[in-house]
């Protein structure tokens, strides 16, 4: 089976302009930006809820317990969520009710949680939308685990941080492309 793909930073701002065209403008584009920027899975993503995002005050939380649930494999995992993805979330808050914390954070066409298979054709859809033929509900994750990879965080880390209990899985995801190759002989 292919591995998705992983975007760079324009495709990744043509993903997000075309998420600002659709019907659901805020809610798909901050579901990219959890992809992208949290590294969770489609699965992952259709099962958080609001109190996972955000604490009683309705302020967005630094980071927070995926449950047994929530996850794959049935472990739980801290997830943590950098600046740029806690201020979109807080854009996002603005836009839907935070008064159940029990709620989907990302509410389907029903108004309840997406099932994981409906977020992975969402992912599909946009991606098939703007042209990107080899990309999936996984690109962004790839892409989160590859960016911090690019940047020196080491594998215990990376697995740490995407759920991993192996880190030749976490080796899987990362991307090793002819421009990445080209800047690593240039540190000599």
């Amino acid at each position: 089976m292919r591995q998705a793909q992983t975007l760079n930073e324009a495709q990744l701002r043509r993903v997000i302009h075309y998420c600002r065209s659709r019907r659901h403008p805020i809610r798909d584009e901050t579901i990219i930006l959890v992809s992208f920027y949290a590294g969770l899975r489609a699965k992952e993503i259709a099962a958080l809820t609001v109190g996972n995002i955000f604490d009683e005050d309705g302020a967005v939380r630094t980071q927070f317990i995926l449950s047994a649930q929530q996850s794959k494999g049935g472990q739980t995992r801290t997830v943590y969520l950098n600046q740029r993805l806690r201020k979109a979330l807080r854009e996002y808050g603005d836009y839907i009710r935070l008064a159940d914390p029990q709620r989907a954070l990302f509410a389907s066409q029903k108004g309840g949680h997406f099932s994981a298979n409906t977020m992975c054709q969402l992912f599909l859809d946009i991606y098939k939308a703007i042209g990107l033929k080899d990309a999936s509900s996984h690109s962004g994750r790839r892409t989160y685990i590859t960016r911090l990879a690019n940047k020196g965080v080491g594998v215990r880390l990376l697995a740490a941080l995407a759920g991993h209990s192996h880190i030749s899985t976490t080796q899987r995801y990362i991307d090793v492309n002819s421009e990445q190759l080209s800047e690593a002989v240039e540190l000599l």
